[in-house]
């Protein structure tokens, strides 16, 4: 399932971005243009999932938007402080154990509050640059503010927007000079002080930034969002409206530059009043009724409407009034009081497409299913026609590539003025129905003639992915199947019937060997984003620069290719430095101009950093590749600068390679010091083929970064920490995964203990495991099957009884009725009784997850205790899937830190009684020897990030990809 973001591609650079693993202390680099496999215009949906990893390392919200998990606090961060004093209590004091929120031990405590280095954004003509400054973790008085569960979103009524949203807290600027280097910093000014700080985007023109900031004042309006506007040049910040009483609504779509000096607002409407109260006696029963005996299978979507006064408190919230508002300070109101969800200026300023929802709603699915309007409107405030008007979509089926029915993906073309295009799909949206094409890409101008009908760009036989547009003469399509993995570029002539398309590479998503990479793009004067096209010297040739990763089995090795599109010749030149660094190229900076770029004027930012030294900034130009130097961050815990990594590669019993990062602490010496307490710490994947699994990804080169609840907070406890062991559930051919998921999970967790043995550096009775989401799901598996393998087992915001998610999980397609020893098989809930090693279960009591219900560990609690298991159930007050607050994360490493201490650096006893690495090895090979006779070679859905695969789709409603 691809992973679906939002970026705006002209002023705003905005992505939403979840994981409840963070990297607070890494630098953070806002995109300057989209990654590959998308539809490309000012703003619309990406996908990100094709994109470096270490990628997502570095790039925050410029605009910080809410994240529902809190993993957004995590990133960018709030204050620093506890509302309680910070009291290390002893591991062995059990008196701690009722005292309330604990922090873990200084050594632990310190990285975790450390301060977090400013986000990035370089202005339009790449001749500015903004820090955007940031705090520590929020407190937990954060979280604790009311929130409103509606149609799958959180809302915060006192601000108008989605809850728990992390925020900057001061902008600074600094022109960029001749030679690369930074300017003075010309700091924002003028805005209340303690102001929190959001929504930052350009003018088009580089003149301006807006930003909406809000204090911190319950019952009162200065908690809601106010848009401001600075000169770049003084950075003098003054209001956008002249009437204080002017708030922005942030529930789903805020503002947008319409012009160099207009805005387009969401603001909450001034007539709109109190908010609806809920009725003391309900006006009926809640009635539900499927008497039309439709087939609707939904997943297991939490915090949706439940009753007419969510749907009216729905309504109350999410109703924008679009107000036109110019920098002299006069307004005006745009069209009717509606749910906006997007606003999206054509690239000539002419036209704005507006999408909004309506009723019906529903009680089973989250609003982005909703009934959707799509209209364009003239750039001035009149009504030019409605482009679609798309039915609730309950019916969307749960196989991985069905889509809604009806118009999708409507953008406009980066290349053009003011040209739509959308694509329909043919088969009713079921991935199940075969038919062929199976997708339709049409296009039509903003305003067509009477009788004009759209124009068929392409027909596709895959689902369609998206398209990078160039001109008339070039743009690429993509197309991808997630059953087979098989993913489609094709060349196409958009101004040429007569050219036939052609398919450029033809290949297995999940063969990242293979990958070509995907083209560079560059900025428009209508501030779009486009392939750019490259003249090298006299050469006729048609050229473009393709920006890969790199895969190779000794690691990733980022590079550049100069391509012909004509031959398919390439010619590389640029590649990361192997030896020692980790290089990738972040974006094009010498796109100022029109037409096409030269070769030897070539200029690009790219991030460099290795095993130890965190990630830094560079511009590289042509023709000599000079490098010069942007920042300069300090290293974000200097205490762990000398830590050992590793990536190590090893075999399952089956021949399938595996791959893991070995981290071990600094000074460490496994001949002199012997072997070490040691930390598994992993999280599933699914691969159609065993090649596909074995292949490596990532680089040995990369920088460790520690994120507020990483597993490698415990090297400074001196632990090794196997870091991302892979662990690959294959399922070749026609061949389901899952069928044989317990046989090959226990496998693959089997040669990795094994490895980190045999290397001398791990005690074979003190190796605990743990994982978040799907990880703990893992992690839960392993002990009810591997019990041999682990000492304890520590598992965070995970689902254990898939009986509760009856249709489909993770990457699982089929029902529980249809796969039902499958389920009943891979849920650990139903091996409780199974589970004698010591776990412990952590779990946020607002977990808005999609199938990771907080009632998931409850009742796996309940299920362990039943059986007399050594268990430990860990609630968080106010804390969603991720966690965002200092107490909380501080007392979920505090709570991590007594069971490894306890139950793994204390542990005495274990399944293999022998010390000698050689009779544990036996024992381990003999605990696994029925479940290695079982495992399938096979595969499913490339890999994942631990934050919130569960989810189906993302409820903040990216740009027409729903």
């Amino acid at each position: 399932m691809m992973r679906i973001h939002k970026l705006y591609h002209r002023h705003r650079f905005t992505l939403s971005f979840s994981s409840p693993l963070s990297f607070p202390s890494s630098p953070s680099l806002l995109p300057l243009a989209p990654p590959r496999f998308l539809t490309l215009r000012r703003r619309t949906a990406a996908n990100f999932a094709s994109m470096s990893t270490s990628r997502f390392r570095h790039i925050v919200p410029l605009a910080a938007v809410s994240t529902e998990d809190g993993a957004g606090g995590a990133v960018n961060g709030s204050v620093s402080s506890s509302s309680t004093a910070d009291t290390y209590y002893d591991y062995e004091d059990d008196l701690a154990l009722g005292v309330g929120y604990c922090v873990p031990p200084p050594e632990i405590r310190d990285i975790v509050d450390a301060p977090p280095v400013p986000a990035l954004s370089f202005s339009p003509f790449r001749d500015k640059i903004i820090f955007l400054k940031r705090r520590a973790l929020p407190p937990l008085t954060d979280l604790a503010r009311p929130e409103e569960k509606l149609a799958g979103l959180r809302i915060d009524g006192y601000c108008n927007s989605r809850s728990r949203m992390s925020f900057y807290t001061g902008l600074g600027i600094h022109e960029i000079l001749p030679d690369g280097t930074l300017g003075p910093e010309v700091e924002i000014h003028g805005f209340p002080e303690g102001a929190k700080i959001n929504f930052v985007t350009w003018s088009p023109d580089a003149r301006h930034l807006s930003f909406s900031i809000r204090v911190n004042e319950e019952d009162s309006n200065t908690s809601k969002l106010s848009v401001w506007v600075a000169d770049v040049e003084t950075g003098k910040a003054r209001p956008l409206f002249q009437s204080p009483d002017v708030y922005l609504n942030a529930v789903f779509e805020n503002y947008v530059w319409v012009d160099n000096s207009t805005l387009l607002v969401c603001t909450i409407p001034s007539t709109r009043g109190a908010p609806p109260k809920k009725p003391l006696v309900p006006g009926g029963p809640k009635i539900q009724s499927n008497e039309q005996k439709n087939i609707i299978q939904v997943r297991t979507f939490q915090d949706l409407l439940k009753d007419e006064y969510d749907e009216d408190l729905f309504d109350y919230y999410a109703t924008s009034q679009l107000v036109l508002a110019s920098l002299d300070g006069t307004t005006k109101d745009f069209g009717p009081p509606a749910i906006y969800t997007s606003l999206d200026p054509s690239p000539d300023e002419k036209y704005i497409m507006i999408d909004s929802m309506h009723r019906p709603y529903s009680f089973i699915v989250p609003c982005g299913r909703f009934p959707k309007k799509v209209e364009l409107w003239s750039a001035d405030g009149k009504f030019v026609r409605e482009i679609c008007d798309l039915p609730l979509a309950e019916d969307i089926p749960i196989t991985s590539n069905s889509v809604r029915k009806g118009m999708r993906s409507i953008n406009w073309r980066a290349d053009k003025p003011s040209t739509l295009y959308w694509v329909e799909t043919q088969d009713g949206g079921d991935a199940k129905v075969e038919v062929s094409p199976r997708d339709i890409i049409y296009s039509q101008p903003a305003e067509a003639l009477e009788g004009e009908q759209p124009v068929i760009l392409h027909k596709l036989d895959l689902r369609y992915g998206g398209i990078s547009w160039c001109d008339d003469s070039l743009a690429f399509v993509y197309e991808s199947w997630y059953k087979t993995r098989r993913i489609k570029t094709w060349v196409v002539s958009p101004g040429s019937e007569d050219v036939t398309p052609r398919i450029l590479f033809d290949r297995s998503s999940e063969d990242v060997y293979s990958d070509p990479g995907s083209p560079m793009l560059r900025r428009t004067q209508a501030g779009t984003y486009i392939i750019a096209k490259i003249k090298k010297g006299g050469d006729e040739g048609r050229y473009i620069i393709l920006n890969g990763s790199g895969a190779t089995p000794e690691g990733n090795v980022p590079f550049l290719d100069l391509f012909d599109i004509n031959t398919g010749s390439k010619e590389r030149i640029w590649e990361s430095d192997k030896e020692k660094y980790f290089e990738t190229v972040v974006a094009l900076m010498s796109d100022q101009e029109e037409g096409d770029l030269q070769l030897d004027r070539l200029k690009i930012l790219a991030s460099k950093e290795s095993k130890t030294e965190n990630t830094q900034y560079n511009f590289i130009s042509w023709p000599d590749k000079k490098i010069v130097q942007v920042t300069n961050f300090p290293h974000p815990y200097p205490q762990l600068a000398s830590l050992q990594k590793e990536m190590i590669r090893y075999k399952r019993k089956d021949g399938v390679q595996l791959t893991a990062t070995l981290y071990l602490p600094p000074g460490y010496n496994p001949s002199t010091d012997g072997p070490l307490p040691c930390l598994v710490w992993s999280y599933p994947g699914e691969f159609k083929s065993k090649d596909a699994a074995s292949q490596v990804r990532g680089s040995p080169n990369e920088f460790a970064g520690i994120g507020s609840t990483s597993a490698l907070l415990w090297l400074a406890k001196r632990f090794a920490i196997l870091s991302g062991p892979t662990i690959p559930i294959i399922g070749e051919g026609e061949v389901e995964a899952n069928d044989s998921y317990v046989e090959q999970l226990v496998a693959s967790a089997e040669a990795a203990v094994e490895e980190v043995i045999r290397r001398g550096v791990a005690h074979p009775k003190k190796i605990a495991v743990g994982g978040h989401s799907y990880g703990a799901f893992m992690t839960a598996n392993l002990l009810a099957h591997a019990p041999h393998l682990f000492c304890c087992g520590i598992a965070r915001s995970g689902a254990y009884n898939r009986t509760l998610t009856p249709f489909g999980f993770q990457n699982e397609d089929r029902t529980l009725w249809e796969a039902t020893n499958t389920y009943v098989e891979m849920s650990p809930f139903m091996s409780a009784n199974k589970i004698k090693k010591p776990i412990l279960l952590i779990h946020g009591e607002e977990d808005n997850n999609s199938g990771t219900l907080t009632m998931q560990s409850d009742r796996f609690f309940n299920a362990l205790k039943g059986h007399g298991a050594l268990s430990r159930l860990v609630i968080l007050p106010y804390e969603s899937h991720g966690y965002s607050a200092r107490e909380s994360i501080m007392h979920v490493l505090w709570e991590t830190g007594r069971w490894l201490h306890k139950y793994c650096v204390s542990n005495t006893s274990d399944a293999g009684e022998d010390h000698d690495t050689g009779t544990v090895k036996e024992n381990i090979s003999k605990g696994i020897a029925d479940a290695e006779s079982k495992v399938v070679a096979a595969s499913g859905g490339g890999s994942k990030e631990a934050c919130d695969l569960e989810h189906e789709e993302s409820h903040s409603l990216p740009r027409k990809f729903l």
